[in-house]
């Protein structure tokens, strides 16, 4: 059937080209958006002319009138084709269009007798034939891999698609306003890097061939973003993509945006400050209230937000003592864990994975993390097994992580040192820059991490990290 309509479709552009109209059109100057048209009229402006343009989501046609309603990002417009006033070449030419055409309309906006505001149009132009029809809005266009293979389509026939990713754009500009305001300047650090550093992921390997070397895609910004901390910038952020390779998820994409936010003088309770100031006002951005409907909950972003130690979880949850390696070694076995070579920090963290984090249901900041998982972060002063650290749950899912920031050269080295060991042979090579730059002293400083992603999955109530991507990694169809 496809085929068929494809061919009726090619048929009538054909017929119009011989009429000597230009099938995909040039410039058309609008008066404003149809959202923009619907907005601003008002009973003392009727009949104002108009130019507007848009998709055709629907044609009625009834004898010699044709109504139809055209759509563009803000919304649709009702607009009426009658023979008498576009003229019989016009109305001859308006026999050819279809559904999913994109058509320019000139005319004068107005209420009908039954309310419907409506472009009444004196002529109109072809702006674009769509050679391919539309999928039946609430039929053609239910399967998730084609929603998001074809996310064109998908925007155009769910209207919550794309107002998800209007928030999107809602949610990134406001924290960039938030962060401009308080004199953070934005930054670009590289995408491709000679080592995979600031986190502790499988990375992407690429080859530059000119210098013919091996680059990795960066997992995280982290230690360029603490070089410019050193080079004198005492607020720096960045809203980009990193790249990890690993696994799919609901949770889980290879490429990902992230902002990475660094102040100097600062440590992890004015990050922490931080991270709830950002997430109430996207929230208000977004929703117009601090509170959130996900899933079944309802998620408050009112301040503050409970602060739970890591070792009080775990305890609470799990039964088992932060340090005590034998029971957490045990307790990770009982979960299905393979506990092989990892040290205490590690048998913590698989244990918490499992047994605490299904309980962070509304916001809740876990602090003090073991340090042995931390080689970036503070110690703290009373206890050097803890490192200043933090990440923020919500729905059980982590969405921020942020440190007082490690600022020791000598200790930062030593602790590269420990991650080279047990990293496999031909992964064990030391950020040495990174080193000396701390040796010329970095200020005391708090960083910040949040996946805009899941932020944007809190906002908009998507249950998977594919909606809120609009183009998110997908196998390749089969041949």
């Amino acid at each position: 059937m496809s085929d068929r309509l494809h061919e009726e479709r090619l048929a009538k552009m054909e017929k119009a080209v011989a009429a000597g109209v230009e099938p995909f059109g040039r410039r058309f100057e609008r008066t404003g958006t149809l959202g923009a048209l619907r907005s601003g009229y008002s009973p003392d402006k009727d009949g104002q002319p108009v130019r507007a343009a848009g998709r055709i989501t629907a044609l009625r046609p009834h004898g010699k009138a044709i109504f139809l309603d055209i759509q563009d990002q803000s919304g649709k417009l009702q607009t009426y084709l009658r023979i008498n006033k576009i003229g019989e070449e016009q109305f001859e030419l308006a026999k050819l269009i279809d559904l999913g055409d994109i058509i320019g309309v000139e005319g004068g906006l107005t209420q009908t007798r039954t309310g419907e505001l409506t472009i009444f149009a004196d002529r109109f132009t072809l702006l674009s034939k769509a050679l391919r029809p539309l999928p039946e809005k609430w039929h053609g266009l239910r399967d998730v891999e084609t929603r998001y293979r074809q996310r064109y389509l998908d925007l155009l026939c769910n209207e919550q698609v794309m107002r998800t990713f209007l928030v999107r754009a809602q949610v990134v500009r406001a924290i960039r306003q938030l962060l401009d305001d308080r004199g953070y300047v934005e930054v670009e650090t590289p995408m491709m890097q000679p080592l995979a550093g600031g986190a502790v992921a499988k990375p992407f390997i690429t080859h530059h061939n000119t210098l013919d070397l091996d680059l990795y895609l960066r997992i995280a910004p982290e230690l360029y973003l603490k070089r410019l901390v050193v080079g004198g910038f005492d607020k720096v952020y960045e809203i980009n993509r990193n790249f990890r390779n690993e696994g799919v998820s609901p949770r889980h994409n290879p490429e990902f945006t992230m902002i990475e936010i660094y102040e100097a003088y600062a440590d992890y309770d004015v990050m922490m400050q931080m991270t709830e100031d950002i997430f109430a006002h996207c929230a208000q951005v977004a929703q117009g209230s601090l509170e959130a409907p996900y899933g079944e909950l309802v998620v408050s972003f009112k301040a503050p937000w409970p602060r739970r130690t890591y070792a009080e979880l775990l305890r609470e949850y799990a039964g088992v003592d932060m340090f005590d390696e034998a029971a957490l070694r045990a307790k990770a076995i009982s979960y299905g864990e393979d506990v092989a070579g990892l040290n205490v920090g590690e048998l913590a963290e698989a244990v918490f994975k499992h047994a605490v984090e299904k309980h962070l249901v509304q916001p809740t900041f876990v602090t003090d993390f073991p340090a042995l998982i931390c080689p970036l972060a503070k110690r703290r002063r009373d206890d050097d097994r803890i490192a200043e650290r933090f990440e923020l749950f919500v729905a059980a899912m982590e969405l921020a992580n942020g440190y007082s920031e490690l600022n020791d050269p000598i200790e930062q080295a030593r602790q590269f040192r420990l991650q080279a060991e047990r990293a496999p042979e031909g992964d064990r090579r030391i950020d040495t820059d990174y080193v000396l730059a701390l040796e010329h002293g970095m200020p005391p400083a708090g960083g910040l991490g949040i996946g805009i992603d899941r932020l944007v999955m809190l906002l908009t109530n998507s249950q998977t990290i594919r909606d809120v991507i609009l183009f998110p990694l997908l196998r390749p169809e089969a041949d």
